[in-house]
C-alpha cells in the first residue's frame, strides 16, 4: 500500500512538473507573439521567472526523493535556454579596450524619482559627473529651469541636447543627451503615444566615425496608484480568491493594451534602424518591459542585446518595491561591441538604476 502511495505521489510529481515546463516554455518563448494580434497571450513573459522557480524547486524535489526523475527538469530548463539566457545572462567581467565608449541609460524620472534626496538634480548631475561617460542618454530629463540645467551638465560634456516630448498641464516628459562628442543633427521619430513618450535619433561624430545614437521612452503600463496596490496585495496573498481573480484580469487587459501600443512603437524604431543600417547604431532607454517580450525580441532580431551579450544577473532596473523587472535596455549594431554591461543599483535617485556599459566600435566589414 505504501510503495503504491509512493509510486502515485512520484507520478503526481512528475505531471505537475511536465505542466510547469510546459507553461514555462510557452511563457518563455512569448515574445515572438505580436501584442498587436496576440494582446493577452503576448503578456505571459512576466511569468516566466516564477515557471522558472517551480522548476527549480522540483529539481531539488527529485534529487532529495527520486533522484532517477531529475532529468525532467534538467531537460526544462535544456529546452529554456534561450529565455534563460535573455533573462539572466551570466558573463565574468573582461578588461576595457582602449578607444572604448562608456555609455550610460537613466530614467531620471524628472530628477525626483526618491525624495531621501533634497537636491534630486544635483545628486544625478554628481554622480554623472564622477562616473565620467562619453555618453549620456536621459529620459525624463525634465525641468523648469533648463538653462541652469545646461549649464551645470556643459561643465561635464561639451555638447547637450534635450527634446521635448510633450508639454502640457497634465505631463512634461522629455529626452536627453550628454556627451563628449559633437552632435551632428538629430531627428524624431514619430509614432503615436497615449500621454508624453517618444524616441530620438542623434547623430554623433566620434572620431571618423558617425554614431546613431537612439534614446527611448516607450509606452508604460500606465498603472494608477490603486492597480499598484492591488498588484502587491495579489503578491504578498492579502486577497480572497474571487478578488485576486477579478483584479489579475483586470491588471492583465490593462497590460495587454499597453503592449500592443507599444509593439506599434518598437516597430517604428526597428524600421528606422533597419533603414539606416549601414551606420553605428546604438538604441537605448525606457522600454517599459520586461526581457521577455515582444518589445525586447523585435530589437534583439536587429541589434545585439549589450546586457545579455556582456551583463551577469538579473540586473533589475526598476526599484520600486513589488515592481522588480529589469525594464531598462541597450542595444548596439554589429560592428559594436559591448562590454562589463550592468545595473548600478548603488545609484537610488530615481525610481530607476542607472544602466552602464562600455562599447567598443570596430571596423565595418
Amino acid at each position: 500500500m505504501i510503495k503504491k502511495l509512493k509510486k502515485l505521489t512520484v507520478q503526481m510529481l512528475v505531471g505537475a512538473d511536465v505542466a510547469t515546463i510546459v507553461l514555462m516554455l510557452l511563457a518563455g518563448y512569448s515574445d515572438r507573439l505580436h501584442p498587436a494580434d496576440h494582446p493577452l497571450l503576448s503578456t505571459l513573459g512576466m511569468t516566466f521567472p516564477a515557471f522558472v522557480l517551480c522548476n527549480l524547486a522540483f529539481l531539488f524535489v527529485f534529487l532529495l526523493f527520486k533522484w532517477t526523475r531529475a532529468w525532467i527538469p534538467v531537460l526544462g530548463f535544456v529546452c529554456a535556454y534561450f529565455p534563460i539566457r535573455t533573462y539572466m545572462p551570466i558573463h565574468a567581467p573582461s578588461d576595457i579596450p582602449e578607444g572604448a565608449i562608456k555609455l550610460i541609460s537613466y530614467n531620471v524620472c524628472t530628477y525626483g524619482g526618491n525624495f531621501k534626496y533634497e537636491e534630486g538634480f544635483e545628486t544625478v548631475r554628481d554622480y554623472l559627473r564622477d562616473e565620467q561617460p562619453d555618453i549620456v542618454c536621459l529620459q525624463e530629463d525634465c525641468d523648469t529651469w533648463r538653462r541652469i540645467v545646461f549649464r551645470d551638465y556643459s561643465k561635464t560634456f561639451a555638447y547637450n541636447d534635450t527634446i521635448v516630448l510633450n508639454n502640457s498641464e497634465a505631463s512634461f516628459n522629455c529626452l536627453g543627451i550628454h556627451t563628449r562628442f559633437p552632435i551632428i543633427r538629430r531627428e524624431r521619430i514619430d509614432y503615436e503615444t497615449v500621454v508624453n513618450n517618444g524616441s530620438c535619433a542623434w547623430w554623433l561624430q566620434v572620431g571618423k566615425d558617425t554614431l546613431i545614437v537612439i534614446n527611448n521612452h516607450f509606452e508604460s503600463c500606465h498603472l494608477n496608484t490603486d492597480d499598484r496596490r492591488q498588484y502587491q496585495q495579489i503578491l504578498k496573498g492579502e486577497m480572497g480568491r474571487d478578488s485576486i481573480r477579478t483584479e489579475s484580469k483586470l491588471l492583465m487587459v490593462k497590460l495587454a493594451e499597453a503592449n500592443a501600443k507599444r509593439s506599434l512603437q518598437i516597430d517604428r524604431v526597428r524600421k528606422y534602424v533597419e533603414a539606416h543600417a549601414g551606420y553605428s547604431t546604438i538604441v537605448c532607454g525606457d522600454f517599459n518591459d520586461n526581457p521577455i517580450s515582444y518589445s525586447h525580441y523585435a530589437m534583439s532580431q536587429v541589434l545585439t542585446d549589450c546586457y545579455v551579450a556582456s551583463g551577469r544577473g538579473i540586473g533589475l532596473s526598476y526599484n520600486q518595491k513589488g515592481f522588480f523587472f529589469r525594464i531598462d535596455h541597450l542595444f548596439c549594431s554589429a560592428d559594436i561591441q559591448p562590454y562589463n554591461c550592468k545595473i548600478d543599483d548603488k545609484m537610488d535617485a530615481s525610481d530607476h538604476y542607472p544602466l552602464v556599459c562600455w562599447l567598443k566600435i570596430g571596423d565595418k566589414e
